[in-house]
């Protein structure tokens, strides 16, 4: 007696559950690509998983918070890991909503992926866009990152600032120092002629040669 009732039920889950059928969702994944030697074999113990993960987001949509493992029906699963599947509602007669499942997974990507080790790019419901990674919050507040910035900046200006004072001031107290040693080189110098040192000629009033200057000149003054 329970052989009929069991054709039924299957018939009639074969009918809910088909390849392009309404409110159905293909999944893939590619458990070797994302773990390599680490990956493991996909069962019915990883298939009741998946229900139950499935089974669990619907839960937490409003007046789904009946919905159990046996509504949730897979179907053409391959050995490269594909399958289809759709939930149904708690009478089991027809589908939920896909726009209510894609909504329940896309609010649970994240641990549908996380209870099978894998990712969106390696757990891929081809008929839900993948879920945005959830932005990053720096552990220390932008306004202190903000102002850290601003007040390099000054320190490194005022620095500068200073720097440059003292070289200004350096330069002008060599100046003074570098006119006066040239003058007194000036004053000191001896001019040579002929290997002979010669006084420096003034050259306002002039240098008489005695040589040339006659005995009268010498005693009449001008």
């Amino acid at each position: 007696m329970l052989w009929p009732l069991f054709f039924l039920v299957t018939a009639a889950h074969a009918q809910l559950c088909k390849p392009d059928g309404e409110n159905a969702f293909k999944v893939r994944l590619s458990i070797k690509t994302a773990l390599g030697e680490k990956s493991y074999t996909w069962d019915t113990n990883e298939e009741y998983l998946f229900k139950a993960m499935v089974a669990f987001s619907m839960r937490k949509v409003p007046n789904r918070e009946s919905t159990e493992i046996s509504n949730v029906l897979l179907c053409n699963v391959t050995q490269r890991v594909s399958f289809w599947f759709v939930v149904t509602d708690s009478t089991k007669n027809h589908t939920l909503p896909a726009m209510e499942v894609q909504s329940a997974i896309r609010m649970n990507r994240n641990r549908i992926n996380n209870a099978f080790f894998l990712t969106d790019q390696t757990l891929e419901f081809l008929q839900i866009p993948s879920t945005l990674a959830p932005p990053t919050h720096p552990t220390v507040p932008v306004w202190i990152i903000i102002f850290g910035v601003i007040f390099c900046i000054v320190i490194v200006a005022i620095t500068l600032l200073i720097l440059s004072g003292i070289r200004r001031r350096r330069r002008r107290s060599q100046e003074p120092c570098e006119v006066e040693d040239a003058e007194d080189k000036c004053d000191t110098a001896i001019a040579l002629e002929n290997g002979i040192p010669c006084d420096s000629l003034d050259t306002k009033e002039g240098c008489v040669n005695d040589a040339f200057v006659t005995e009268g000149e010498r005693l009449t003054p001008l």
